[in-house]
């Protein structure tokens, strides 16, 4: 299955805003394939790394570089589906058997462009207010003001890391690119599209808050929904063959 995309060349596309819709409702068809192991393959997938993430000192770490390893898998998932194949459990470790070492790759450049955009914001601000901020307590007016600044420009430069990040898993798992054409390929895609993932993120912003209103159960559908739909739109934003007349 693999072996096919790999040696596919990629492209990239320009595609209409109406197409982050198109995205969402393809999404919503193939977790609807299979709701049941979706659902599970998100317990098992929060089994895993909500522990990790809580370890002392390196649950963070640990869980950010897994996070491209397993996101990786749920889009192997998603492959099969397309492919009329089954979901199966095996989809989410398929991510520590294919380039492994690149899809961690991934999760620490990801990790470290975080780091460097929070140092930055760190001295940008005095020690008082961030005495304060560690202690938990309330800013003054100027202190509080003197943040937005710094926060800013936090998020200008957050944005093109998530950019790199977005389709960088299923790059690097599918396509066995090295983490660093992954991220350069994604952030150009991201680029080429800003419109439609800005439609994109809107509607799944409504579709998050309208998913923790009734005790956050909403939340099964909509987190494996932002899965198959991000592979939906790698689909249509690379021109991704999925017949099943490559198998």
């Amino acid at each position: 299955m693999a072996e096919n995309l790999q040696n596919q060349v990629l492209t990239i596309k320009q595609v209409p805003v109406a197409n982050a819709w198109a995205w969402i409702v393809s999404g919503f068809h193939l977790f609807k394939a299979n709701p049941a192991m979706w659902i599970i393959l998100l317990v098992i997938y929060l089994a895993i790394m909500i522990p990790l993430s809580l370890l002392p000192g390196v649950g963070s770490v640990v869980s950010t570089l897994l996070a491209p390893v397993f996101a990786a898998g749920m889009m192997w998932g998603c492959q099969a589906l397309t492919r009329n194949q089954d979901l199966e459990i095996n989809h989410l470790f398929e991510g520590f058997k294919k380039n492994t070492a690149q899809l961690i790759a991934v999760g620490g450049i990801y990790m470290v462009g975080l780091l460097v955009v929070a140092v930055f914001v760190v001295l940008a601000l005095d020690k008082q207010t961030i005495e304060l901020l560690v202690q938990g307590k309330d800013l003054s007016p100027e202190q509080a003001s003197s943040m937005l600044l710094p926060i800013l420009i936090a998020m200008f430069f957050i944005m093109p890391i998530l950019m790199a990040y977005w389709f960088a898993p299923i790059l690097a798992g599918l396509h066995n690119l090295s983490a660093v054409d992954a991220m350069k390929l994604s952030f150009v895609a991201c680029l080429t599209n800003m419109l439609p993932f800005l439609l994109y993120g809107f509607i799944f912003m409504v579709l998050l808050i309208i998913a923790i209103i009734p005790f956050g159960l909403g939340l099964v559908l909509v987190v494996p929904l932002m899965m198959t739909s991000l592979y939906t739109s790698y689909v249509d934003i690379f021109s991704i063959e999925n017949s099943n007349d490559s198998n």
